[in-house]
């Protein structure tokens, strides 16, 4: 037989309020603390990945001050309500409840949009509990060491029967060790039974929504605890300290996940990975790196020391020693660098080498290409096994508009060429060393663009003059000195 009350449960849509209307004063910035920064990614972008990773998407976000910033950074992904006096937690919660009302049969999961720890599991599972003990709402909480500061869990045989806030709490509840994160699961229709019921009579004058939890439960509603295995789920940055200790803690947990995953470190110095990098079994990272986006590594690559990529792919056997790389995509067995910068649109196909003070921009390079070393190559098609000799430019760029370069396969650019685009180089061409080629180049052509040499006689020798004589003056100088 089925189970009508189950069958209906599947069909009712949860919704999720994040608060992210705090100033953050401490932070001394001019926009919402909720943007602030973990691993690259703003703490509110860590909860609401953690929403969609728990299938949680209808979501709301409460913004204040300075909530532009949030509506820019969101850019339509999700609805926001604005909170223009900042009036505690409850008063936050009360500007969504046109919001709430779309699911009033649902549930509702608040969180708060500083807290950048939450995760999927704990979702979950505080949802599970909730609908298991068909609870009004349910409170996630975490056991730490040291509970100073954070409202305490009072348990019953039942449930709870409230939560402490620290100056508050009697002695006795000041051991309690099991604290308030500050993420609670509410029936949407017994939230909102209570929400405007909820008053400012407190020191701090504001709406506190810990008050709609010791309402439910006066009106005999069932109230619980999950205790979420996540033992960070509570951890806020109120100062840039704080936000420091979120990345460190962040930034470990990265490195161990990919330790566990065969990646080897030879020294974590200076190390950063963000969530969503992706490294095969094998490579090895040296210090100072930074990997940031969707920054993909294949197996066996040897990263570093010092490189940062950003939004990059790279293929399996690939060396990377001193590299700055942003949304750039590398082939298998590249070495590059060191001190090379692939700015946005580079290509690099296989068994390429980009060698050391080569920067390439907006570029494809074919497989087995050389540039050694000196090189500039932007907005430039290059094909396969071709030789960039020291110092070569590519002038893309004539004051008003970029042209691109064309360079067949096989070719051989001579040192000091400077290639003025629009020019195409065809396959098996030759370049000679200082030229300026403004022209294309055929196929297995010689191009030389060279002025003849003008010698003036006596010329350096008028011209350099007084610097030559101050330059003896000062050795000689120095000579007496050193006699003294």
């Amino acid at each position: 037989m089925i189970n009508l009350k189950k069958r209906t449960d599947l069909f009712m849509k949860n919704s999720v309020i994040i608060l992210a209307g705090g100033q953050g004063k401490r932070m001394k910035i001019d926009k919402p603390k909720v943007l602030c920064e973990v691993l690259g990614q703003p703490m509110l972008e860590w909860v609401i990945k953690a929403c969609e990773s728990a299938d949680e998407r209808n979501i709301c976000i409460v913004r204040g001050f300075a909530g532009h910033f949030i509506t820019n950074y969101l850019n339509g992904r999700y609805p926001t309500v604005l909170q223009r006096d900042r009036l505690g937690t409850g008063h936050a919660v009360m500007q969504a409840v046109d919001f709430l009302k779309e699911n009033i049969d649902g549930n509702t999961l608040i969180l708060c949009g500083d807290a950048p720890f939450i995760d999927k599991e704990t979702i979950k599972g505080a949802l599970k509990l909730h609908d298991e003990k068909d609870c009004s709402v349910t409170v996630v909480t975490s056991v730490v060491d040291n509970p100073f500061g954070y409202g305490r869990i009072n348990r019953t045989e039942n449930g709870i029967s409230g939560i402490t806030e620290e100056k508050d709490c009697t002695e006795e509840q000041k051991k309690i060790k099991e604290i308030n994160s500050g993420c609670y699961w509410f029936k949407t229709k017994d939230l909102l039974d209570v929400l405007f019921n909820i008053t400012p009579n407190n020191a701090q004058g504001e709406y506190y929504l810990t008050d709609c939890i010791e309402l439910l439960i006066k009106g005999g509603k069932r109230a619980d605890a999950y205790i979420s295995d996540n033992e960070n789920v509570s951890l806020g940055a109120n100062d840039r300290k704080g936000l420091l200790k979120l990345n460190t803690i962040a930034r470990e947990a990265n490195i161990n996940k990919h330790l566990d995953n065969g990646i080897e470190f030879t020294c974590t110095d200076g190390v950063t990975i963000g969530n969503d990098v992706e490294i095969g079994a094998g490579t090895v990272i040296h210090s100072g790196c930074v990997l940031t986006g969707k920054t993909k590594i294949g197996n066996g690559c040897v990263i570093g020391p010092n490189t940062c990529l950003c939004d990059t792919v790279v293929g399996f056997d690939c060396s990377l020693n001193n590299v700055q790389a942003s949304d750039t995509q590398i082939g298998s067995g590249v070495k590059i660098g060191p001190w090379v910068n692939l700015r946005p649109g580079t290509k690099i196909a296989n068994n390429a080498k980009i060698g050391d003070f080569v920067e390439i921009k907006n570029s494809s390079i074919g497989d087995s290409t050389s540039i050694a070393h000196l090189t500039y190559v932007g907005d430039s098609d290059v094909g396969e096994n071709v030789n960039f000799g020291c110092g070569v430019t590519t002038a893309n760029y004539n004051g008003d508009k970029k042209f691109r370069t064309t360079i067949g396969d096989n070719a051989f650019i001579g040192c000091n060429t400077n290639l003025i685009s629009p020019v195409k180089v065809g396959n098996c061409a030759y370049t000679a060393a200082g030229s300026t080629i403004t022209k294309d180049v055929p196929d297995g052509a010689l191009a030389i663009e060279r002025s003849d040499a003008a010698i003036k006689e006596g010329y350096g020798d008028r011209m350099l003059k007084n610097r030559v004589e101050k330059f003896n003056a000062k050795k000689e100088e120095a000579k007496k000195g050193l006699k003294k």
